[in-house]
């Protein structure tokens, strides 16, 4: 079975023309990328069950190390994701204009404000999680202005922002999150979703705008697929190899991040101990580390790295091995309805009370991937878009009223000009 979305992360929307979701460099509709990016998006899911239910990564072995290669990237993919979401509503390779455009960017605000309700109602919940979608909400209305941007300015903005917005993080978090002024840390909601929260706009809007530089490519052609996925390794290598060498390099960097930390070691693949967030906002040595949400420079570098390769990794295989794409209809089952996917996993873990479980992390996590697996695969062999899915395509269809009532206001005002 084929699915038709317009957008690749969260909220699907209304099925796009082909020539919108990607066309090959001949003009063909390339199904093979649709269904990659579907790929690309369940395994993101995937990756932030385990983060919220999974074992601990410290644990070692196989599993610990599956635990925390999905620390920060799983949530990380689902940003780059999101720019190619903005970029398919707007038109992929050539943007919208006129009448389109303007219905375009609409649909972009609506889907925004329901993410930002919706993440909030989330949140409320009080779930030891820290919910994505309001901040992915408020995320595409700050890169909604670069919508009509090609790609190599798209990529030159997202390397500025990465450069620039962990530096302005830094100086800026202690005093909004209340170190410097505690009654400037008490205004919370937009000074989390731009601050202090899990993901922070200041240093993750980057990753979204990545993702619409890579979306505005011929993504069909071998050639650019090659380049990305050697810009995919060169920027994961720069990012954690940097992070390696830095903090040994630079006297007491690695000392100060352990102490910070409060751990006794680094981890091997992201340079500092897991749960270290914090020691970012407050730490010098922090601005050197690529660990999952320090928010410095050298792990937004990294993180987009391992990103583009999954996405040019899932685009390839599923144009290449038909026979893959058939095994893994499961997984891109779940990426078609990944909003839904994401909402139920925080219901289940609110409703679960999944901390004061006895049964182990891993069962619960397997349970979860079981579950929205089943679900996903039985309700797309009868409907095209998952249940939430559906509901913001509803909403966001607002969007195409728009110049209908422009046109109406102008027809009255024409009128009655002529009657003057």
């Amino acid at each position: 079975m084929t699915h038709h979305s317009d957008s690749t992360l969260l909220p699907a929307d209304a099925a796009s023309p082909d020539r919108e979701r990607g066309e090959t460099s001949t003009g063909a509709p390339g199904v093979g990328r649709l269904i990659g990016l579907d790929l690309a998006r369940g395994l993101a899911v995937f990756g932030m069950y385990a983060v919220h239910v999974g074992p601990a990564p410290d644990q070692g072995g196989v599993i610990g190390f599956l635990m925390e290669l999905a620390q920060g990237r799983s949530s990380a993919l689902f940003a780059v994701l999101a720019g190619f979401a903005v970029a398919l509503i707007t038109g992929r390779r050539t943007p919208k204009t006129g009448t389109a455009g303007r219905q375009a960017v609409a649909k972009v605000v609506i889907r925004a404000v329901i993410l930002l309700a919706l993440g909030t109602a989330l949140t409320m919940t009080g779930t030891p999680v820290v919910p994505i979608l309001a901040f992915y909400g408020l995320f595409f209305l700050l890169v909604l202005p670069l919508y009509r941007l090609s790609a190599k300015p798209l990529a030159l903005i997202a390397a500025a922002w990465a450069l620039v917005g962990p530096q302005l993080l830094f100086v800026l978090k202690p005093v909004v999150g209340g170190r410097v002024f505690p009654a400037v840390g008490e205004a919370d909601g937009v000074v989390s979703l731009f601050f202090t929260g899990g993901y922070p706009a200041l240093t993750w809007v980057p990753f979204v705008i990545a993702g619409m530089a890579v979306a505005r490519l011929d993504l069909a052609a071998t050639a650019v697929r090659i380049r990305l996925a050697l810009a995919g390794v060169a920027l994961a290598v720069a990012g954690y190899g940097g992070s390696w060498l830095a903090l040994r390099l630079v006297p007491g960097a690695a000392a100060a991040v352990r102490e910070a930390a409060g751990g006794p070691g680094m981890s091997s693949m992201s340079s500092a101990p897991p749960g270290s967030e914090g020691i970012f906002g407050y730490t010098p040595a922090g601005m050197l580390v690529a660990s999952p949400h320090s928010e410095a420079t050298l792990s937004i570098v990294g993180n987009t790295g391992v990103a583009i390769l999954v996405v040019i990794a899932c685009l390839a295989a599923m144009d290449a091995l038909p026979r893959l794409r058939r095994l893994a209809t499961p997984v891109i089952a779940v990426g078609t309805m990944s909003l839904t996917a994401y909402v139920y996993h925080i219901v289940a873990i609110w409703l679960l009370d999944t901390e004061a479980l006895t049964v182990a992390p891993l069962y619960i996590l397997l349970g979860f991937i079981v579950s929205i697996t089943l679900l996903a695969t039985l309700w797309s062999r009868v409907f095209q878009r998952g249940p939430l899915e559906w509901l913001m395509g509803k909403a966001t269809g607002l969007a195409r009223r728009i110049d209908i009532s422009v046109l109406r206001r102008q027809e009255r005002t024409g009128t009655s000009s002529t009657l003057r």
